[in-house]
């Protein structure tokens, strides 16, 4: 019997002290493993190891160490490129610059619109504010007011689209030297809700109305997804007029520089303008269906006005661009002429020709900026030829370009700026081409 059981308990020490063996030598493994690397070869200044640590003191010096890296990368990228806007925490899904090209708005799925200022848009760092949309909305669009003190926002959340103009709260007396050394703070001037039912707004562009007996008043055009767009007064929120492009559904609208015209493009390869009419008083009188842009054998992507209002470049998925010139005098049936054709110079790696998805004509009516993807391109818009590419832009898609209405400082110097914003949660700031 004693025989009997000393061969199971033999069996059972050795297979504990095999055990033992085993899990002696696997965590004294773990062990050597965990402290290389916790213990990782130093460097030879223990100072360098030390350095990023340093640029959590200060927001701006961990913005400046950024984008100093993320820049000198951007200037190998592209010579244009001169600044990079970061700090939003989704995609950038529009912008617009003020009138005087001061400030730049952005809009963002995070649910915040900030305003930057751009005293230099070289600069390491900028100041901006930072406006929260109401909850349950994300902001889809911006434009600015009168001056870049008020900033127009659409939102779009599960109710349909809303409106609001933001504008600067009124300082108190004794508050006035504090508000002296900070940017002024926003505050709900008007709002309006339901503005397209449900349907998003896809566009929001303001214009200063001064043709005719103007009376030089911002009005803001807001295009839905559908097939209506209407037009606002920028300071009041009033409702001045509406139209319907049936085209099935829009792409884009836009306002004449001057106020004079609406310009939608949308599913089909026409474009409709419209004309908005002044009373003696300066005021909107109404709105009128005014001519029809024929010849594109597809349907327009893009278009724009150009700075006299007097022309209209459109893009189509027909390979090609136009160049409209609309001041006819459709009263007396003129219609608007085909001023000149450029096929697109943009292809694939099979010579396919792309079609341009955006585009914005520099303020003095020479260089039209265009994109296709996160690929940018500047084309002269006296003879349609390329002056600059920069395929990768951004590192997704472009969602919005727009020109500064003049030349802003950079670097002690003032330069056409376009900026541009991507999905890939940046603006990036570009210097305009040379046209030699």
């Amino acid at each position: 019997m004693d025989s009997a059981l000393l061969i199971p308990v033999i069996s059972v020490i050795l297979g504990a002290l095999i055990a033992v063996i085993f899990f002696r030598n696997y965590f004294s493994k773990r062990r050597s493993e965990v402290q290389t690397i916790s213990h990782p070869e130093l460097p030879s200044d223990p100072k360098k190891h030390q350095k990023p640590l340093q640029t959590k003191k200060s927001h701006y010096k961990s913005h400046s160490h950024s984008h100093s890296s993320d820049k000198d990368q951007n200037k190998k990228h592209h010579p244009l490129d001169l600044n990079t806007l970061k700090g939003h925490g989704d995609s950038v899904t529009g912008l617009c610059f003020s009138s005087d090209g001061s400030s730049l708005a952005t809009a963002c799925g995070d649910g915040m619109i900030r305003v930057f200022k751009l005293d230099d848009a070289s600069s390491k760092s900028f100041k901006f504010l930072r406006i929260n949309v109401p909850a349950g909305g994300h902001p889809t669009a911006v434009t600015f007011g009168d001056d870049a003190s008020s900033v127009i926002i659409s939102s779009q959340g599960l109710s349909g689209s809303s409106l609001y103009m933001y504008g600067e709260e009124k300082a108190k007396a004794s508050d006035e030297t504090k508000q002296q050394t900070k940017l002024p703070l926003p505050e709900i001037k008007w709002e309006n809700h339901k503005v397209h039912d449900k349907k998003s707004v896809l566009t929001l562009v303001g214009a200063t109305a001064s043709y005719g007996s103007a009376d030089g008043s911002t009005i803001v055009a807001s295009c839905s997804e559908g097939t209506d767009i209407r037009l606002w007064h920028a300071k009041t929120g009033k409702l001045l007029g509406d139209v319907d492009t049936n085209q099935l559904k829009n792409t884009m609208a836009t306002l004449s520089p001057n106020g004079r015209f609406i310009a939608a493009a949308a599913f089909t390869a026409d474009v409709k303008v419209w004309e908005v009419v002044y009373s003696k008083d300066g005021s909107v009188k109404e709105v009128l269906r005014v001519m029809q842009l024929k010849g594109h054998k597809s349907a327009v992507t893009w278009l724009c006005f150009t700075p006299n209002s007097e022309q209209i470049i459109t893009a189509s998925k027909d390979g090609s661009m136009r160049i409209w010139n609309i001041n006819v005098r459709y009263h007396l049936d003129e219609d608007p002429k085909t001023l000149k054709v450029f096929p697109i110079p943009l292809h694939d790696s099979n010579g396919a020709t792309l079609y341009y998805d955006r585009l914005n004509i520099s303020p003095d009516g020479k260089i039209l900026a265009v994109t296709h993807g996160s690929t940018l391109q500047w084309l002269c818009v006296e003879t349609g030829k390329v002056l600059d590419t920069a395929e990768k832009a951004h590192d997704g898609d472009i969602t919005w370009i727009s020109w500064a209405p003049k030349p802003i400082p950079s670097g002690g110097k003032r330069v056409l700026v376009l900026a541009t914003a991507s999905v890939d949660k940046k603006v990036k700031l570009w210097a305009a081409p040379s046209l030699s």
